[in-house]
């Protein structure tokens, strides 16, 4: 599993948050990027001091093979100076080369608390997610849903939802559930012993009703599921029954009329019989879309 975003955060910036799992922990954990600078580019002075390297060079010979060759040192002292100094001036990792690293950094500052990572979740929690992550994937991706026989656009609305919320509340239970080991593997006085077992109740009552919703959702997608069954036999059941001329044609043109053509004729059948299939699977998706929204 990857990182969960409220389906109210732009695509734009939740596809850039779902692509940086990794740098949105550190950001969690304190990273800061280096602050921006302008972006440097070759300066006039560098182009300048690139240029003048022979005619310094060619001076400094000069003067170190004449009587003045103090002063030759001197010029290539005070070169070696100023090339350092732009080199070092030049070091700074330029704008350009960490854009990435400070757009996620000010989106998770931004949309705090609207993602939540996998280390947000307990390894129970994971399993959990995953079942509902998985039923909400098949769903989306079915051709009875890209054919609009489903309500493609209120799943497209109301699954990423659901997944959000389930993520949400798994995520609560999680960190309870961290708080509850940590507080027990202190020791419990018998005094307290009362109050814990009804938030432990607590606990499990909880998970168990996410987990009805997971259990929705799974028995939705496998209407679906069903559903698309249908909807590929149907097509190949029509396939077949375009190609019946030719089959007819065949018989006729060898002499096998004698062998009639009822076992394909049959086909016209189970493409009707795959047709209310297919409607029954769909009625029955719709009847377990409404369950998810009550």
């Amino acid at each position: 599993m990857g990182v969960v975003v409220d389906p109210q955060v732009p695509r734009e910036v939740a596809g850039l948050l779902r692509a940086n799992a990794p740098l949105l922990s550190r950001v969690r954990a304190g990273w800061v990027p280096p602050a921006v600078t302008p972006a440097r580019r070759r300066s006039p002075s560098s182009a300048l001091l690139l240029a003048a390297t022979p005619v310094v060079i060619a001076l400094m010979a000069v003067l170190l093979a004449s009587q003045a060759s103090a002063a030759g040192f001197v010029l290539l002292g005070t070169y070696v100076f100023i090339v350092l100094v732009k080199i070092a001036s030049m070091s700074e990792t330029p704008e350009e080369e960490r854009p990435q690293e400070r757009g996620v950094y000010e989106q998770a500052r931004w949309y705090d608390g609207r993602f939540l990572l996998p280390e947000d979740f307990d390894h129970d929690a994971r399993l959990v997610l995953s079942r509902a992550q998985r039923a909400i994937g098949s769903v989306l991706r079915s051709h009875v849903n890209a054919e609009g026989m489903l309500d493609d656009a209120r799943n497209a609305v109301m699954l990423p939802a659901q997944e959000w919320e389930i993520a949400r509340l798994l995520a609560k239970l999680s960190a309870l559930r961290l708080e509850h080991r940590e507080l027990l593997a202190r020791g419990i006085a018998p005094e307290v012993a009362a109050v814990i077992e009804p938030l432990e109740r607590a606990l499990v009552n909880s998970e168990a009703a996410v987990v009805a919703r997971v259990e929705a959702l799974e028995r939705y997608a496998g209407h679906v599921a069903e559903a698309e069954r249908a909807y590929h036999a149907r097509g190949q059941i029509e396939e077949l029954r375009a190609r019946l001329p030719r089959y007819e044609e065949l018989l006729a043109e060898a002499g096998a009329d004698r062998l009639g053509v009822a076992e394909i004729e049959r086909l016209a059948q189970d493409a009707d019989i795959l047709e209310r299939t297919l409607r029954r699977s769909v009625e029955s998706a719709h009847e377990a879309f409404r369950y998810l929204e009550s």
